[in-house]
């Protein structure tokens, strides 16, 4: 069974499956993460959903440039998450199944690609305080006891 984080699904409501891959993307102490500064700052790790045909790592690499315009290696899956949330920017209550990796971000090819997306170090304590949502701080946490 997967774990669930965050909000307990509203009976009666119909919730759309999102299947999605997220990166932490470790550098010492610090992690890369991104800022989603519209409908409001999010701070998340990087990634989002799968797009149909497409494999989860081409997703995974796919995401993270968009979102941080640098590019990874030698992703690893650690876990995953789900979690029910409404997405204000596709209007959609959606499942989000969240699977996690770590990788190696290896070189910044520029700014995001991505609209609203802002590339942040962080040191990765930090981050466990602050990312968005419970899932992400669950999994940065991880990543911070192995340090």
């Amino acid at each position: 069974m997967i774990r669930r984080f965050g909000e307990t699904p509203q009976a009666g409501r119909t919730y759309t499956r999102r299947v999605g891959v997220y990166a932490l993307l470790p550098r010492g102490r610090s992690l890369l993460l991104t800022c989603q500064t519209e409908p409001g700052p999010d701070l998340q790790l990087p990634g989002g959903g799968i797009d149909p045909g497409e494999s989860p790592i081409t997703a995974l690499h796919r995401e993270v440039f968009e979102e941080t315009g640098w590019l990874i290696a030698s992703p690893r899956r650690i876990g995953a998450f789900r979690r029910f949330t409404y997405m204000p920017e596709y209007d959609l209550w959606a499942e989000k199944l969240c699977h996690i990796y770590r990788a190696r971000p290896i070189q910044r090819m520029g700014p995001p690609s991505e609209p609203f997306h802002e590339a942040i170090w962080m040191d990765t304590a930090d981050a466990v305080q602050l990312l968005g949502n419970d899932g992400d701080r669950h999994f940065a946490g991880l990543h911070e006891q192995r340090l």
